[in-house]
């Protein structure tokens, strides 16, 4: 998947290029053409490509979350048994 992605830029990088030494070009035409022709697309191409390794994700994510056991049972979710929630008073004398 990513092979295309890297052979698409190479050719938007050289239309770019093309269009920015061209008599008849521009810069800001060779930004135009790399972001509307390069960047944009791929990009879309790229999310939509990658939906379902996040589904997968989430789904792997939310089934570990179902067998681990939780932690938040524990009072303070150290592990360790609770202190005395106020200090004993101490008389002086």
């Amino acid at each position: 998947m990513y092979i295309v992605a890297v052979a698409w830029l190479y050719v938007v990088l050289m239309m770019a290029a093309a269009e920015a030494t061209s008599s008849q070009g521009s810069v800001l035409g060779a930004v135009f053409t790399l972001l509307l022709y390069g960047v944009l697309p791929l990009s879309i191409v790229m999310y939509i490509m990658g939906t379902p390794a996040r589904k997968r994700a989430l789904r792997a994510a939310a089934e570990a979350a179902a067998t681990a056991p939780a932690a938040s049972a524990a009072p303070d979710a150290g592990g360790q048994a609770a202190g005395e929630a106020v200090a004993p008073e101490r008389k002086e004398g």
